[in-house]
């Protein structure tokens, strides 16, 4: 980790919580917050914008989670979550709230930059994909408005399916539009006139 990292951790015991700060220090250029009250926790991790999020806990309540899911607002930052034992059903609605790792057997400061740096690729990787997943949908829409905005033109104009995209892109080039955007008022204007 090159860059200085903005890091929160949510540790209620004080003495642990100053483990994990000197742990952090110690191998990483980093400015770390400690919460150690888990009441408000997705306000309290609001106001330091952290890169990343460690949360030390025996037994993660729903409660936690919910507020997790709230704090990572939704998935803007890396969440790593330690717990003492493995809770059944929890490791999947840890992940579903936006955690990016969850490590059972507790915080252990020899392997706490590992886990660190997994999170946040792991947290890279999830954003880049919903990212792609985001545009194919959009992408995805558009395609299904500029095809009924050629079926609209070919019925109107009697014409072909490759006249009628000729038409639409011409009108986008006129106006400086996007083809979508031209295929979309065009349907929009014809669901108000028929």
């Amino acid at each position: 980790m090159s860059d200085a990292l903005t890091i929160v951790v949510v540790e209620e015991d004080r003495d642990r919580a100053t483990q994990i700060v000197d742990a952090l220090k110690d191998r990483a250029d980093c400015e770390v917050f400690v919460i150690g009250n888990a009441s408000s926790l997705a306000r309290q991790i609001s106001a330091h914008q952290p890169d990343i999020v460690l949360i030390d806990v025996d037994n993660p309540t729903r409660d936690v989670l919910e507020e997790l899911t709230l704090a990572s607002g939704p998935m803007e930052r890396p969440v790593a979550m330690f717990v003492s034992g493995a809770a059944s059903g929890l490791s999947r609605t840890a992940v579903e709230a936006g955690v990016s790792a969850y490590v059972v057997d507790g915080l252990q400061p020899d392997r706490l930059h590992p886990v660190l740096e997994t999170a946040m690729a792991r947290f890279q990787v999830m954003r880049q994909m919903r990212t792609e997943l985001a545009e194919t949908r959009r992408a995805l829409e558009e395609r299904k408005v500029i095809d009924r905005a050629k079926g609209l033109l070919m019925k109107a104009h009697d014409i072909d399916e490759d006249a009628a995209y000729a038409l639409l892109r011409k009108a986008a080039m006129n106006k400086g539009k996007r083809v979508a955007d031209v295929a979309e008022a065009l349907v929009t204007a014809s669901g108000l006139l028929g």
